[in-house]
């Protein structure tokens, strides 16, 4: 490794070639404010666009200022990062910056939470001078089922349009116009609905500002609590219990599983349950299809369509719909946790409470904006009664507690209801990229070879690279999983199904970088280095502890088909469980 010596600060470093100046400050612990850099350290990923000029510094015997974010180190270079002339720079800018952007902090869904206004706290700018003479930007709020965008309060860092394009593959976001009037948005200005969009809300999770923002169902979830006629009942997702006390100033990974419970309690919620349930139950009918399709496959059975393609999350069956329609007959059938939740819910649960389907409500707290929109889809109503009513977001339900003025951290641990409440190890570690796919391993295995598995933890299967693969022994039948998390590693591999090139019996995808653990919903920790790493260990951590850690032994699954669905794939199961997919192409359509 090549390294060079330079010196910032009047603090010398040795750092290895091809250094940015910010990376190298940030070993020393000098740290350079940044807008438009984003650096989510967990996945070894990072952009560059040296666009907001706001981490400029002086370089010695050079005679402009350099952006530190995309500036490379050299040998013998001298730094200084905080010069009269240097923050002089970084306040006009900022000036620049904020004489066209809103002054609605006060109503504004990122107050607190927003960049911008750290940046200019942090800055000391209390007044924009020639603000009058400033022309303002004018676009009008586009709401889709689960994004909101306001490019009125854009700032052009272009973060979300890196992520969207970069990471995500997904191409909706790129900057239009020019001036004020310059922003990032879908091509010809089309309304977010009708662009390539996924609702994956990684955007979101990046934005550093209110442009981008998720469409909030906190009042809906209001307004059916306190409607006496209505039984509500509430689930949450696994990767919720793992993050959502970092929204209370907790360290990320520390587990509110039992705080989170209560909570939900004091909200008002009739019934509290566990996505991890459902997820439990996806084990039962999505392994069953894959044995299904391996057996056939192995029998040389060519209709039998390998690999099968895991169906839990929404942003990436959106995607496979918008990209690989021609594909959409490999994916598993199965509906996701949220989805197969729901379907129960208010069929065997509600007639076990005696409450008529309409007057039952189904909240789902997700880590996940996609979530949103699943819950919205057509097919997943009966009669216009939705399976799942609400879905709010883990950062929602931490500004739902804050609202009802609840002290989260001094909460006593409670636990969940029964049935729908208890869950198994392998459930849980759905939130992390590769859980799910190692949930099936352990069920899969034992139904297949009808031997107890010895070996629980699958660590081949776990990590955070973005493309990963291993070959699980089903007693002497060598099965190859393949995982990818951030829908352009999913790219991918589905070009090498499309292809007939894959070599994998399964694959299990998830949208978000680290898997739900990262969803567009989570509190947002702006590539802070550590945070999915801490998450998915704190999955893991939960899992280890659980009585039991195979989907196929949860005892309140056991009765739910001896009672009610019969058998995995039934027909039955198959009327409430599974799904179909659509060719979901988008049409261009300018606004006009």
């Amino acid at each position: 490794m090549e390294t060079i010596k330079l010196i910032i600060d009047n603090k010398e470093i040795e750092v290895e070639k091809g250094t940015t100046i910010l990376k190298a400050a940030r070993q020393l612990g000098i740290e350079i404010p940044t807008l438009c850099y984003l650096d989510l350290h967990d996945m070894n990923i990072e952009n560059k666009p040296g666009g907001c000029r706001i981490c400029v510094v002086e370089v010695e015997k050079r005679r402009n200022l350099a952006p530190a974010c995309s500036t490379k180190c050299e040998n013998g270079m001298v730094v200084k990062t905080h010069t009269n002339r240097v923050l002089n720079a970084r306040r006009t800018v900022m000036e620049f910056i904020l004489s066209d952007h809103p002054k609605d902090c006060l109503v504004c869904a990122k107050s607190g939470n927003c960049d911008l206004q750290n940046m200019a706290t942090r800055l000391g700018i209390r007044e924009i001078p020639g603000q009058e003479y400033a022309e303002m930007s004018t676009y009008k709020p586009d709401t889709s089922p689960s994004i909101k965008r306001d490019l009125n309060k854009c700032i052009m860092c272009r973060r979300c349009e890196t992520m969207c394009n970069e990471i995500q593959a997904v191409g909706a976001l790129s900057a239009i116009n020019r001036g004020f009037m310059a922003a990032v948005a879908p091509a010809f200005e089309q309304n977010l609905e009708y662009s390539t969009c996924t609702y994956c809300g990684q955007c979101v999770a990046v934005c550093p500002t209110g442009a981008l923002t998720e469409v909030d169902h906190t009042p809906d979830v209001l307004r059916a609590l306190a409607d006496p006629t209505k039984t509500v009942v509430v689930q949450t997702a696994p990767a919720v219990r793992a993050a959502l006390g970092e929204a209370f100033g907790m360290e990320p990974g520390t587990l509110v599983t039992g705080k989170m419970v209560s909570a939900l309690r004091a909200l008002g919620f009739d019934y509290v349950f566990d996505t991890d349930f459902s997820a439990d139950l996806t084990i039962m009918e999505e392994g069953t299809e894959l044995l299904g399709r391996l057996k056939r496959h192995l029998n040389g059975d060519k209709t039998a369509r390998i690999p099968i393609l895991t169906s839990c999350c929404p942003g990436w069956v959106n995607f496979f719909e918008e990209y690989f329609p021609d594909l959409k007959d490999v994916p598993s059938t199965s509906k996701s946790p949220q989805q197969m939740f729901g379907a129960i819910a208010k069929t065997y649960f509600a007639d076990k409470i005696k409450v008529d389907r309409k007057d039952l409500v189904v909240v789902s707290i997700m880590p996940c904006l996609a979530k949103k929109y699943e819950c919205q889809r057509e097919e997943f109503s009966v009669d216009g009664n939705r399976d799942v009513d609400f879905s709010i977001s883990t950062r929602e339900l931490a500004s739902f507690i804050k609202q009802a003025n609840i002290d989260f951290k001094s909460l006593e641990d409670s636990d969940f209801d029964d049935p729908l409440g208890e869950s198994t190890g392998a459930a849980v570690i759905f939130g992390a990229t590769g859980g799910v796919i190692e949930a099936a391993c352990r069920t899969a295995y034992e139904i297949f070879t009808g031997k107890k598995l010895e070996k629980i933890d699958f660590h081949e299967l776990r990590g955070l690279e973005g493309v990963r693969s291993a070959v699980i022994d089903f007693d002497g039948l060598p099965v190859n999983i393949g995982i990818a998390h951030g829908l352009a590693n999913a790219r991918k591999l589905l070009e090498e199904v499309r292809a007939g090139k894959s070599q994998f019996h399964a694959i299990e995808v998830m949208a978000c970088p680290g898997g739900c653990i990262g969803g567009g919903g989570q509190p947002f920790h702006h590539g802070k280095s550590g945070v999915l790493k801490a998450r998915a260990a704190a999955l893991y951590r939960e899992d280890a502890n659980k009585p039991i850690r195979k989907s196929h032994e949860n005892p309140f699954i056991i009765k739910l088909y001896e009672e009610f669905l019969g058998e995995p794939n039934s027909e039955k199961a198959h009327h409430l469980l599974h799904t179909s997919y659509f060719d979901k192409k988008k049409k261009i359509i300018v606004k006009q």
